[in-house]
């Protein structure tokens, strides 16, 4: 058990410290997140302004300083336009690291969104997004402690002052371009009631993020489709499903599942908690699929403030490196409101 343990954490280093060609950070409160989901979800909410932190850390246990470590933060509000359109517009700054050579990534972005209304009214309507959003990210990796397959001599010897590949490292921290567009289309059936479904389209322009000399490696385009919505039973219990499919090159990913909510007050005193599963699977490329985490989540909220925790359980054979390794993470959102002549309820994120 001790030798599968570390040929896995070998793995999890390799593949994480060596020189990748990308990487996409993902959440599984991918509706507490909704920037980074979507461009088109800027501006969408009950309130004028919102505010959202998240943070994940991923195989803390199995990689310990070396985990996978995520944050995002992330600032949008609306603007009315007309009787009963909106503008959206909002900002995200969120970083990556991962691995023994701390290979990150740092993208800062701007969304913007417009919301037209397709028919109905303040408590029942239907609304088409558009969004696109233009960022600048930053990649890097440090070499300080890395080991070329050169300085090994193929029998356990090591050899710290040989060549290794840094020569063929042009830049080991460098900045591109990134944007992304996207579409919504929700449904509010009344105050308590909603339905969403988004696709979106990130890295159109499909920048080069290679560190080696003279390569040609461009980040596939990868395409989100997702949905959800909350259905009312009754004025106590809500159900609250969720759906999304990632697609980037030969990577396919689907995670999907559900939230009971409780209130715990009034319809409109905004407080409840939420008690939620999910699955995530994901496919394999010499075909197939596989079991990826089986995610239990929380949620709070109160008022204006909405907070969340989740636990990615490991169903796949890499749970056993560690038991209970996996991922935590905690998302807090806050709204702000203020006096608002028009409005229309949206699906609450």
């Amino acid at each position: 058990m001790t030798y599968i343990k570390n040929i896995l954490v070998l793995a999890f280093v390799v593949m994480s410290s060596t020189l990748m060609m990308g990487q996409d950070i993902h959440f599984s409160q991918f509706y507490m997140s909704p920037l980074n989901l979507n461009p088109a979800m800027t501006g969408v909410m009950n309130c004028k302004t919102r505010a959202i932190v998240n943070y994940r850390n991923q195989w803390s246990q199995t990689l310990t300083s070396d985990a996978y470590s995520t944050y995002s933060v992330s600032y949008d509000q609306k603007v009315a336009v007309g009787r009963s359109d909106y503008f959206g517009i909002g900002g995200t700054l969120w970083g990556d690291s991962a691995g023994a050579l701390n290979y990150g990534t740092t993208q800062g972005r701007l969304s913007f969104s417009y919301s037209k209304k397709m028919g109905g009214y303040r408590k029942s309507a239907k609304y088409l997004v558009f969004g696109a959003d233009a960022g600048v990210t930053q990649r890097r990796v440090d070499l300080e402690g890395a080991r070329w397959p050169s300085q090994h001599d193929g029998n356990g010897g090591f050899c710290a002052t040989c060549p290794g590949g840094n020569s063929q490292i042009t830049d080991n921290d460098f900045i591109h371009a990134d944007l992304s567009a996207g579409l919504l289309f929700f449904n509010v059936m009344d105050e308590a009631s909603n339905y969403y479904v988004g696709l979106a389209l990130h890295h159109l322009n499909q920048p080069g993020v290679s560190f080696l000399k003279d390569a040609n490696e461009n980040l596939t385009s990868r395409l989100t489709f997702h949905a959800g919505g909350q259905f009312e039973i009754n004025r106590d219990f809500s159900i609250l499903p969720g759906f999304i499919y990632m697609s980037q090159g030969q990577h396919r990913a689907v995670n999907a599942g559900a939230s009971a909510r409780f209130n715990l007050g009034s319809r409109t005193d905004g407080q409840s908690w939420q008690l939620g599963g999910w699955y995530r699977i994901g496919n394999k490329v010499d075909g197939g699929i596989h079991s990826d985490a089986v995610i239990l989540s929380t949620r709070f909220d109160y008022g204006n403030y909405g907070i969340g925790f989740s636990y990615d359980i490991t169903v796949s054979k890499l749970s056993e490196a560690a038991s209970f390794n996996g991922a935590f993470e905690f998302a807090l959102n806050y709204l702000i409101c203020g006096p608002e002549k028009r409005s229309v309820y949206c699906p609450r994120f």
